[in-house]
């Protein structure tokens, strides 16, 4: 049965990748949560999608002064260790890695290490080369790669990487896609889709995560297509 992953947390009903979103979404019917990450100067690891907050730039702030920022709903902008904490234990959690520096990796490892259910995290993002350096030093790490274009050759960068899980926008997948990718054994995720007609359309197409702002239209597709 596919996942339903909640996008930036329950986003189409609370501010995106706060702790208000993340508390959210199990009760919308997630599976699991996708959200973002950047890396702030002092290697203090924030979740938030555009590396700009308030005017002021994540990987060129310390830790304090991005603490001291708040999103509109008024919370402080998370830190990964903050996110994973509200997260109910039950759901898995997909990690965009927006921007890490090398230097920085293992404060990331270490908050995956320090995590109760170590097991439900896994990286992503379009920065293959960033997915391939933490898998290098973390081989048993569930990894995945973004593409927002149609690959004409799609195990490339899964091969390249040593992802398991192509993240697709979803209005480019189709069938000889998705095929594929199952034959060689791998998943595809669909991002970010919240029309309930294009959420029957991929799971006809039999992909195995749907990423949403709705986690329960998803939830309530996914269910009937069960049925």
């Amino acid at each position: 049965m596919s996942l339903v992953i909640a996008h930036r947390g329950a986003s189409g009903y609370e501010y995106e990748n706060s702790r208000a979103a993340f508390r959210a979404a199990r009760a919308r019917g997630a599976d699991a949560i996708e959200l973002d990450v950047h890396a702030a100067a002092d290697g203090v690891l924030f979740v938030h999608h555009d590396e700009v907050v308030s005017g002021a730039h994540i990987t060129r702030s310390s830790a304090a002064q991005v603490r001291s920022l708040r999103l509109p709903n008024g919370e402080s902008v998370p830190t990964l260790e903050d996110a994973l904490a509200v997260i109910d234990p039950t759901l898995r959690v997909f990690i965009e890695v927006k921007s890490l520096p090398p230097q920085f990796d293992d404060r990331l490892f270490t908050l995956l290490d320090a995590d109760p259910e170590r097991q439900r995290c896994a990286v992503h993002g379009f920065d293959h080369r960033i997915v391939k350096r933490l898998g290098l030093a973390r081989p048993a790490l569930a990894r995945g790669v973004l593409l927002a274009s149609y690959p004409m050759r799609p195990l490339d960068a899964l091969e390249d990487t040593g992802a398991t899980v192509l993240w697709e926008d979803q209005s480019l997948i189709d069938a000889a896609l998705v095929d594929t990718l199952h034959r060689a054994g791998y998943e595809i995720y669909a991002w970010t889709v919240n029309d309930p007609e294009d959420m029957r359309r991929l799971l006809a197409l039999r992909v195995d995560g749907l990423c949403t702002n709705l986690p329960d239209v998803a939830r309530r597709a996914v269910g009937a297509g069960a049925a």
